[in-house]
């Protein structure tokens, strides 16, 4: 009896010290060694060619080195250009092609590759990049489709209002999320919402830059005590912040000060204190530790003198850190953490992303919803080719047959105004909705939910069904309004070719909006492309066989060359005309542009290739898009 009693007695404290063990190992830890980075820039402007084909390499972040554990809230402080946001990019991997990141990050002891930077940290970013004219349930349940495959409807839906209650939205669960044009939810509870949108995929590790920007003082500290509640839920939470209110001193649970790019400071609330003023730096009674302490390591740059004296003062505080006890026992935390025997498995977010078909119906289905409540977007997509066809209705009023009376002429301008004007409707639609779709496309691709081609593909999706409306309704006005060829099969004819400048117009806009910034340098360059079609390609300014045989050749490239054929053979084909050395419409074909009947088929097969090639180039650009951001 006693020898059975003595076995179960040892069992139950093995099973004991195996759940303690186990439990131990379940806290996680993230450790940062001697990061650094580089940043190249030019000496000069591009137009000075010497000094621009010269680089010059400023380290922006010097030897950092952290630990945090798990239940944590670490608050990096500093002035502007301290490194605050440098060095969450470097533990996130996200410095670009620009900069060289050196240093490593552990995570519960084991070394991150940097492919799988992104599958481990959530990273909330200064500005809320969110859809407008989504609620916030939408938003968030959208999130979750695109993050979560194995979860049911009812799972995601219980899932969605679990972050909303875990980061008080649940009362503004049906509220829009709003912009510049129309109100919605305020500011702080946008910041809440781009929280929640993280917080699905069950990250360890949250990283978030200056989530208080722009919010006021009750807003802000709401926020980050907000944030401590939800790193004591075991995670780690590490925030960028500035000017904090003294409130939150007790809140934080580590603070580290930057100033130059050098970690000045790291460790508890009230080690810091005594750091000071061990250093001789006392805080006054009354004041703000976190403002005094940020003013005494920030350098001064308003004159060369005081430049110098602040920059020595935050040199001495940086190397009486570096040789501190604070400093030493973090570094035995992080060296105990990579020595120890048995690590625990990197704690990667969700994984369980659908396939790339959701995907896109996903993100087709989130798109469609917030343009389609924009009223006067909807309205104005519509009407847009209409509005243009009542005023080329205007000034045209009837089609005659007497060539004295302009039918030859008018006919030609109908036929160069419907291919010359449809892309630039196409064009001012991407450059007006585009930018704000591509700017969450960066951000969530960024995080892993999709890649930045299955949202330039759902945007494409989305545009057909508007671009085929707005088309047929200009068409149907226009065609039978000013008297073109009274046949119906041609009128179809006339709407399809019509249709493909439209769609080409705000294809080759997103396709270059995917590997150029600026919206207006690509409103310039389509415009451009688009005029140089129509002189190379239409025929119309110069007859094809009379130009130069380079252009004779350019001119195959230009959906322009395809477009104006079909339509002067549509239209043409079969007229007579009176008072004329030319009665006959087929004579104008034949000497304008010779085959031109023969080639109709082909015309039209190669018109409509440009569709397709432009969407591989779309992929192509939007895949360049996301390598660039990704390295």
């Amino acid at each position: 009896f006693l020898l059975c009693l003595l076995l179960t007695t040892l069992a139950v404290l093995g099973l004991s010290l195996n759940l303690h063990f186990f439990s131990a190992q379940a806290s996680e830890q993230l450790s940062t060694l001697h990061m650094c980075v580089y940043l190249s820039e030019r000496l000069g402007p591009w137009w000075d060619l010497p000094s621009y084909r010269k680089k010059w390499t400023r380290q922006i972040l010097n030897d950092v080195s952290i630990h945090v554990d798990s239940g944590q809230i670490l608050g990096i402080l500093g002035n502007s250009g301290s490194g605050k946001t440098t060095l969450l990019d470097a533990i996130s991997g996200r410095i670009g092609n620009s900069g060289t990141l050196l240093g490593e990050v552990f995570i519960n002891g084991r070394k991150l590759k940097r492919e799988e930077y992104q599958d481990c940290f959530s990273y909330v970013l200064q500005s809320d990049n969110l859809l407008s004219y989504l609620t916030v349930e939408e938003t968030l349940t959208y999130t979750a489709q695109l993050s979560l495959r194995k979860h049911s409807d009812d799972a995601i839906k219980k899932k969605v209002s679990a972050a909303m209650a875990e980061l008080s939205l649940s009362h503004v669960a049906h509220s829009v999320i709003g912009g510049r044009i129309f109100p919605g939810i305020s500011g702080g509870e946008k910041r809440r919402v781009s929280i929640a949108c993280q917080l699905l995929q069950d990250p360890k590790v949250i990283l978030l830059d200056e989530p208080t920007t722009g919010l006021d003082s009750m807003t802000a500290n709401q926020i980050v005590v907000l944030l401590a509640e939800l790193a004591r839920r075991d995670r780690i939470v590490i925030v960028t912040i500035h000017q904090p209110r003294s409130e939150l001193f007790r809140v934080f649970t580590r603070i580290a000060i930057m100033s130059r790019g050098e970690l000045v400071f790291c460790g508890q609330p009230e080690e810091m204190v005594n750091f000071f003023s061990q250093c001789g730096y006392e805080c006054p009674e009354y004041c703000n530790p976190f403002d005094i302490y940020v003013d005494f390591t920030s350098v001064d740059t308003r004159n060369s003198e005081r430049e110098a004296a602040t920059f020595n003062r935050m040199h001495e505080i940086a190397s009486s850190y570096q040789t501190s006890d604070i400093y030493t026992r973090m570094l035995a935390k992080i060296d105990q953490s990579l020595q120890q025997p048995v690590k625990p498995p990197i704690p990667f977010k969700s994984k369980e992303s659908p396939g790339v078909a959701a995907k896109i119906e996903v993100l087709l289905r989130r798109t469609v919803r917030n343009l389609s409540r924009d009223r006067m977007g909807v309205l104005m997509r519509l009407s847009q080719n209409l509005i243009y066809g009542l005023f080329l209705a205007f000034f045209v009023m009837r089609l005659d047959l007497d060539v004295s009376k302009g039918a030859i002429q008018d006919r030609i301008g109908i036929i160069y105004q419907s291919i010359g004007a449809s892309p630039y409707t196409g064009m001012l639609n991407a450059v007006a909705l585009f930018p704000a779709l591509r700017a969450i496309g960066d951000q969530e691709s960024q995080d892993g939910l999709y890649s930045k081609w299955q949202m330039f593909m759902a945007y494409v999706f989305h545009i057909l069904p508007f671009s085929i409306l707005s088309v047929c309704i200009f068409t149907s006005f226009l065609y039978w309004t000013i008297g073109m060829n009274p046949d119906t099969l041609r009128f179809f004819c006339y709407t399809a070719v019509v249709l493909v400048p439209h769609i080409v117009g705000e294809l080759l806009t997103v396709v270059l909006l995917g590997v150029v910034q600026d919206p207006n340098m690509v409103n310039t360059g389509v415009a451009l492309l688009n005029i140089a079609g129509i002189l190379v390609g239409s025929g119309f300014l110069r007859s094809t066989q009379q130009m130069p045989q380079v252009f004779q050749w350019l001119s195959y490239l230009t959906f322009q060359k395809y477009s104006c054929e079909l339509l002067i053979v549509t239209e043409f084909y079969g007229l007579s005309f009176s008072s004329c050395v030319v009665t006959e419409g087929n004579q104008l074909i034949d000497q304008g542009y010779p085959g031109a009947l023969s080639r109709y088929t082909l015309d039209f097969v190669l018109l409509y290739a440009f569709l397709p090639a432009l969407l591989v180039l779309g992929i192509l650009s939007f895949k360049i898009r996301d390598r660039i951001n990704r390295h």
